[in-house]
């Protein structure tokens, strides 16, 4: 349903020093720098796949989705989308595709969201009757009943972007592209829009690509995960195995019936196969330990053994903590950053 090979996307920045002069000099003889936003980056996604799209911010990933929608031509490279070139941005591809953002709205500010509903079915051709249907059943899933005939300036943020999405599901997308679509919503709405997000493409099998910077989106969405980090790609895979490859080792928490000294849990976490594992956090009944993967049926079966423990759970690291490591290995491992030098347009002439 999506395809990219060798994708590419450089912009040609003026670059100049501060003060008065160099902006008079600037005027007549611009200096420009090729700032490399995506850079050959390659990767496929089948129809119903739901696939998160991660990276610092600056990775590239607003500029990816804005070419896989046809916002954007890139310089060099080829995508594919739902069969169609997005830069040629042909009306049967338009109608197969939604870009959702959770900074920009399309609602009419002044008018109730039943009214933008009507104006994406005309501007989509939707047929009357597959308009209501449509319609119904957003309205049931996103619970917009009472929302359909109050201005939009009249909502909440969460409220206005259950009726966003709504707006943008009216033609059926088969490819939908979210931004950041839970950003600035409280917890509860937060997972409304997950659910919905989920339930919309199970029904029908809608191909989901997701940008976000709040992990539990990227843990409630997307089993497959793509990271970019400086325009490349550095990840394409499952979000378990990105962990297990980054961080394999687990978190073991530990709620103890009677209160654990210090000395005594860092000689038990000492003890285990060789001293892999390590005492994270202390309380007096409570304690975080650290341990590889292959160490942690010793550990637990160990520690039940020998404490009173009243509660106990096993975790993987957290994925800020993983996509953190990764970013990390990239800085470590990038050479000198690779900007074209500054380019005099009359030194070129």
């Amino acid at each position: 349903m999506l395809s990219a090979r060798h994708l590419v996307k450089h912009y040609q920045v003026h670059s100049r020093p501060p003060g008065l002069l160099a902006a008079l000099r600037s005027t007549f003889r611009r200096q420009y720098e090729t700032v490399r936003a995506v850079d050959d980056i390659s990767f496929e996604i089948a129809a119903g796949e739901r696939v998160g799209f991660l990276g610092p911010n600056g990775a590239g990933k607003t500029t990816t989705l804005k070419i896989l929608s046809g916002l954007l031509h890139p310089t060099s490279g080829e995508v594919r989308v739902a069969g169609f070139e997005p830069k040629k941005r042909d009306g049967s591809f338009l109608r197969s595709i939604m870009l959702v953002t959770g900074q920009k709205q399309q609602l009419l500010w002044d008018l109730p969201p039943i009214e933008t509903f009507e104006l994406n079915r005309a501007i989509y051709d939707v047929p009357r009757a597959a308009y209501k249907t449509t319609k119904d059943e957003l309205v049931t899933l996103l619970e917009l009943e009472p929302l359909l005939n109050k201005p939009t300036r009249q909502l909440s943020l969460g409220e206005r972007m259950k009726c966003e999405l709504a707006a943008a599901l009216i033609h059926q997308p088969k490819v939908l592209f979210l931004d950041e679509p839970t950003i600035g919503l409280d917890v509860s709405m937060q997972t409304v829009v997950r659910e919905f997000i989920k339930a919309y493409n199970e029904r029908h099998n809608a191909t989901v690509l997701l940008t976000s910077h709040y992990m539990d989106d990227v843990l409630a969405i997307t089993p497959r995960v793509i990271v970019i980090d400086k325009g490349r790609l550095t990840y394409d895979g499952t979000l378990a195995d990105l962990v297990h490859e980054t961080r394999p080792e687990k978190t073991v928490t530990l709620r103890f019936g009677a209160p654990v000294d210090r000395a005594r849990l860092d000689a038990f976490a000492a003890s285990v196969s060789g001293a892999k594992a390590k005492v994270v956090s202390h309380e007096p009944q409570l304690a975080v330990l650290q341990v590889n993967t292959g160490e942690m049926n010793e550990l637990v079966t160990r520690a039940i053994s020998e404490f009173k423990v009243a509660d106990l759970k096993v975790e993987d690291a957290p994925l800020e903590e993983v996509l953190a490591d990764l970013f990390a290995r990239g800085k470590a491992g990038a050479k000198a950053p690779d900007v074209a030098a500054p380019v005099d347009p009359e030194a070129a002439e």
